[in-house]
């Protein structure tokens, strides 16, 4: 009498063009991760490029940006502030690290109070402050 044989081999399916299915051998390869751009550093970007179209004179003023951008002029208000702050910030807010997963990362609510400020060296203090802080919370 024979013993059945058994063979066993890891696979798995992968979606090709036009929804086609291929299987093949071996555990699935998981994707890297790159995370995602933290909100502010897009609105940032967003606020730098609303600024520039403003002095090139694509648009008359930030009213009509807010009208193009479907948002009210109280929020073009807020996003436009961060073009004050002073440009190492800025640049700093367009580099930040890139968020994976549910962790938050600094919100443009708390960066505000520091375009509130006219003098760049207080608010390069408020920054820090506010980094430390926020690296506190994260450990």
């Amino acid at each position: 009498m024979t013993r059945p044989l058994k063979i066993t081999k890891d696979v798995h399916f992968r979606s090709m063009k036009r929804g086609r299915k291929v299987i093949q051998e071996g555990v699935e390869a998981g994707r890297p991760t790159l995370g995602r751009v933290p909100r502010v550093s897009r609105v940032m970007a967003l606020a730098i490029h609303m600024a520039d179209l403003r002095h090139q004179g694509e648009v008359a003023d930030y009213a009509e940006l807010a009208r193009l951008a479907a948002v009210t002029r109280a929020r073009m208000t807020q996003i436009m502030s961060l073009v004050l702050l002073a440009p190492d910030i800025q640049e700093e807010i367009l580099y930040l690290p890139r968020v994976e997963g549910n962790r938050t990362s600094i919100a443009e609510k708390m960066v505000r109070p520091i375009a509130a400020i006219p003098d760049w060296r207080k608010q390069r203090v408020m920054w820090r402050e506010l980094k430390a802080e926020h690296m506190k919370k994260r450990s």
